[in-house]
């Protein structure tokens, strides 16, 4: 095989620097590079501003604690890696550029692999090149057309010299892999880098559409090709076009569109829903369907509520009217009602804000500064808008999963975003929008932290929120960013102290729980020792209230397989033993035997703490003297033999868990449907919230552990605090009957989501439409 037909090992380098640019294009290739660096900065700012979000939502549906410790600990580990990310970052993007203007871009031509020379690819180094391999190709198959007219304006720029799909400054393998490499060096797991990935191409590479769109344009005004035209045929059998063809600027321009059209973004997309189906998770389909299903219950029912009982804010004007309010009165009237909103806020923020309190005084705003108030109206799309606002807030007045100070507080942000809504529907259908982000995440931690056991502190950190809202927005979206920034550090702070109080139940738990334990096995070996002996009350009690407890701390001190357990256990069995009338063989063994087992009592007693030496002394004595009296065949003076020994301090501690286990059903005695249950729940992860009814109250608990020996479940509240302990059996008893349920993952959901999907299926019913069950 000749050397012609093999590729060269090291590709010609054509230098720009030797050849020289054309002055013309100095000023254009840098202000191309100054509108890629400013777009791609700004959109890897939304990579990181919801970071967090996603995050906290992936660690509140986490199945056991130790992956939700891992998404929390990488929470704040991105945080402090951030600078150094985009400074790596936007350094790959300038150096590409920089080479590419220096002539130093290689075609990048794929050379034979030599077997012997490959190695296998680490299984994390592999699922990220395919995180990186799907992002570009989507980007790709997406923007063929653009792509294609900015790889062929570049070579242009690069004096005619074509650049490898791959080696495009600004296309999307350059862009992806400039991320892969800053996160490189970063100490986070692959679960983490597969949600930054995942972000990371919702935030920039499905921006690029429109950065290529705005790179192209910019180019054609200069008079880069502007007559280029993109022509494929496309194989069926083929996923990739056909070479396309480029027309010079002597060519005729054939192009039935202007010039970059191609490379313009895409119309938004129009969705042909059927309404009576479930409500779409798509959130511009989501906002498409309320639409047409609100115009649709506006127009048969104007006077009908709507949820929360409110009526269409069209029920409050003139149904005659022949003009309807601009955009600018409509926002004038917000405005005037939010100052009004600001004035002695702290006061009415313990009360809730009425949603037809507000639409009233909307109407009212309207008609007191209109030319024509008796012929005014809204308009039909700003009346879905209202009206579909409105719901938000009922619901969120409704939501049985906030506490009630945390539904009057968030309520009182019904006017900021009503105009928030009015300027912009993206609020509605894109699930970042900083305003909807920050409502979302104060209703969860209201959720989480807000009800009886939480400190105050949230419901203060919250009004605060509130108030800098309605002091402080005037249109500047920024804010809602700065504000969910201090509350989610507020939020994290709170946070860590619940974990700690919550693992601080969860390791006194487990030591009850050992405890309980070995004071079951202890009271076990008395029980066998005293059963079928008729024995004097001071033995029988000295072993049943004082020995069992040595018994424990025998037990856990030294485990049941060592020699000061089994003598323990001995010198109970001989205690009791002494307790029977004996043969003379026998007399003469408990005479032998007697010092050392006083001698294991005396030590016994002495573990425990509780007893004085002359108290250790005269107990031993009596018990000596009880042996005599047995042996004597005196009954009645062994039975005079009743000192005062105290009652056992573990049963007193234990004597909750321990009456739990007792009230608790034997599992054989459970019906089919409850030893089901039961079976279920012991595949329960831990974090798993259950509803439990208390007469006409109910309340939400966090299940925080349960015991691998006892089975019991320990429950904890918002706050971390331990609330209830339930054998199993109790717990699959108590949800057979309906007095316990597991709550549905419905409470982790966004609020904003929960509350639109919600609005979507009662206007389903509200319009006839057969729609899911609620």
């Amino acid at each position: 095989m000749s050397t012609q037909d093999k590729p060269p090992v090291h590709p010609k380098v054509v230098s720009l620097a030797s050849r020289g640019i054309q002055p013309r294009f100095s000023d254009l290739v840098q202000t191309c590079r100054k509108l890629v660096m400013n777009r791609l900065a700004e959109h890897l700012s939304g990579v990181f501003g919801q970071v967090d979000d996603t995050l906290f939502e992936c660690a509140e549906k986490a199945e056991n604690n130790k992956v939700q410790t891992l998404f929390f600990d990488n929470m704040r580990e991105i945080r402090r890696q951030r600078p150094q990310i985009e400074r790596s970052y936007h350094q790959t993007i300038a150096s590409n550029f920089s080479d590419f203007l220096d002539g130093k871009l290689q075609n990048q031509i794929a050379a034979p692999m030599d077997p012997e020379q490959l190695a296998l690819v680490q299984n994390e180094d592999y699922e990220e090149t395919l995180q990186v391999t799907n992002m570009v190709s989507r980007v790709k198959a997406r923007c063929t057309q653009p792509l294609f007219a900015l790889e062929q304006r570049l070579a242009l720029l690069n004096n005619g010299q074509k650049i490898g799909e791959d080696s495009n400054p600004f296309g999307p393998q350059a862009i992806a892999q400039a991320f892969r490499d800053a996160l490189a060096p970063c100490p986070f797991p692959l679960q983490i880098k597969t949600i930054l990935y995942m972000l990371f191409d919702r935030h920039v590479m499905q921006s690029l559409d429109s950065l290529y769109g705005a790179l192209n344009q910019r180019l054609i005004d200069a008079g880069v090709l502007p007559n280029l035209k993109y022509s494929a045929q496309v194989n069926p059998s083929l996923s990739r076009p056909e070479s396309p063809k480029v027309e010079t600027p002597a060519s005729k321009p054939q192009a039935t569109s202007r010039p970059g059209t191609a490379a313009s973004a895409p119309e938004p997309a129009l969705f042909d829903l059927d309404l009576s189906a479930p409500p779409p998770s798509d959130p511009g389909a989501l906002f498409s369907g309320l639409s047409s299903l609100l115009d649709e219950h506006r127009h048969s029912h104007p006077d009908a509520p709507l949820l929360g009982g409110t009526r269409s804010i069209v029920s409050f004007s003139p149904r005659e009217a022949s003009r309807t309010y601009s955009a600018n009165e409509l926002l004038a009237a917000l405005n005037r009602m939010q100052q009004q909103s600001a004035h002695e806020l702290a006061q009415r923020l313990h009360k809730p804000q009425a949603v037809e309190g507000l639409k009233a005084d909307l109407q009212q705003q309207l008609e007191a500064h209109s030319s024509l108030p008796g012929d005014s109206k809204v308009s039909d799309q700003e009346a879905d808008v209202i009206d579909l606002v409105g719901m938000l807030f009922d619901f969120i007045l409704d939501d049985e999963n906030l506490p009630d100070a945390c539904k009057t507080a968030l309520s009182h942000l019904h006017t900021p975003y009503l105009k928030i809504a009015l300027l912009d529907k993206a609020l509605f259908t894109q699930h970042h929008h900083p305003a909807r982000r920050l409502l979302n995440t104060m209703a969860q931690a209201g959720v989480l932290y807000g009800s009886e056991g939480d400190e105050r502190g949230l419901l203060a950190k919250m009004q605060w929120v509130v108030e800098r809202v309605i002091h402080g927005f005037s249109g500047d979206l920024g804010l809602f960013d700065s504000l969910i920034e201090e509350f989610n550090e507020y939020v994290e702070t709170l946070r860590h102290k619940v974990e700690l109080r919550e693992r601080r139940a969860v390791e006194a738990a487990k030591g009850r729980d050992r405890l309980l334990g070995a004071r079951e096995q202890a009271l076990e070996v008395v029980r066998q020792c005293v059963e079928q002996r008729d024995l004097p009350a001071i033995i029988r009690n000295f072993l049943e209230l004082t020995w069992a407890d040595v018994l424990v701390f025998v037990l856990l001190r030294h485990g049941e397989q060592s020699a000061e357990w089994r003598r323990s256990c001995e010198v109970a069995e001989q205690l009791a033993w002494s307790g029977t009338p004996l043969g003379d063989d026998d007399k003469q063994r408990l005479q032998e035997m007697r010092v050392p087992m006083l001698s294991d009592l005396r030590k016994g007693l002495e573990l425990l703490g509780g007893y004085h030496e002359d108290g250790i002394r005269r107990l031993l004595q009596d018990l000596v003297a009880c042996q005599h009296a047995v042996q004597a065949k005196q009954p009645q003076l062994a039975a005079q033999l009743k000192p005062t020994l105290p009652e056992s301090p573990l049963g007193a501690m234990l004597g909750e868990d321990a009456d739990l286990a007792r009230q608790a059903p034997p599992r054989t005695k459970l019906s089919s449907r409850a030893q089901a249950l039961a079976k279920e729940l012991a595949n329960v992860e831990f974090g798993t919230w259950f509803e439990f009814v208390e007469g006409d109250k109910s309340r939400v608990l966090k299940l925080s552990w349960f015991s691998p020996t006892t089975h019991n479940y320990m429950f904890v509240d918002n706050s971390g605090q331990r609330v209830a302990i339930k054998p199993l059996t109790l717990l699959a008893s108590e949800m057979e009957k309906g007095l316990a349920r597991i709550v549905t993952p419905e409470r982790a959901t966004p609020l904003v989501d929960r509350a639109l999907t919600a609005i979507y299926r009662v206007l389903q019913r509200f319009t006839g439409r057969t729609a899911e069950p609620r």
